[in-house]
């Protein structure tokens, strides 16, 4: 194949224990997935109405790269998820089959211009420019589901500085993993490469440039970095 300009890298993760790595094909992300954070929000977690939105595949921050403070904010907030990859996709996808199309396994920072967000919200705006920007999807290395099963609970921690600021445990999530996958399968075809962000406990907060991250999902994922 012969393009007019040069094709951009594909992103992609590494997998613990593997040489390969797990390619990205797009990022889906879920709000409002646990109620405390929805509250802390001043909203509700409502189980007839998921609220989804997306990230650019390039928005990956991989490898424990360095993280750049983005452009054009004064309050960039970290929220600590469990991240799922797929290894197969589709649509309609039922809630018992869901789980057979998992690959595996990570943590990752949806990382959130929280001050254009609420900008967004109040003028009943999309939240693209808030929370799709580069370098705001930085995730772990992930680990296969056959090492680790499918989690049904599990601690979800974010250390800042050494200082615990989130804390929850995926059991608390309104809508369950597969209930996830399902739901997202009604709007969008599923491909192989597609990562879902789960949402995050309570407790999101500011970073600036300096602080170093520690998000961990049990026993199963690490992800460290620093903003810089």
């Amino acid at each position: 194949m012969t393009y007019v300009v040069p094709a951009p890298p594909i992103p992609s993760l590494a997998v613990v224990g593997e040489t390969a790595r797990f390619p990205v094909h797009r990022i889906y992300c879920i709000g409002r997935n646990y109620a405390e954070h929805a509250r802390e929000m001043g909203a509700t977690a409502d189980r007839s109405q998921p609220v989804f939105f997306s990230k650019p595949a390039d928005a990956i921050v991989a490898d424990g790269a360095d993280v750049p403070y983005p452009p054009a904010t004064g309050d960039l907030h970290h929220e600590v998820e469990l991240v799922v990859a797929l290894a197969s996709g589709g649509r309609d996808i039922a809630v018992a089959d869901a789980p057979a199309c998992i690959y595996g396994y990570g943590v990752g920072l949806d990382l959130t211009r929280r001050d254009l967000q609420a900008r967004a919200k109040a003028g009943g705006l999309p939240w693209d420019v808030g929370k799709g920007f580069d370098h705001s999807a930085p995730v772990s290395a992930l680990r296969r589901a056959g090492e680790t099963g499918h989690p049904a609970g599990g601690a979800l921690t974010l250390h800042v500085n050494g200082v615990l600021r989130q804390r929850g445990d995926i059991a608390e999530m309104v809508f369950t993993v597969a209930e996830v996958i399902h739901e997202l399968s009604r709007l969008y075809t599923l491909q192989a490469g597609d990562l879902i962000f789960t949402g995050t406990p309570a407790g999101v907060a500011a970073l600036v440039r300096g602080d170093t991250f520690r998000a961990a999902f049990a026993d199963v994922a690490i992800l460290e970095g620093r903003i810089v």
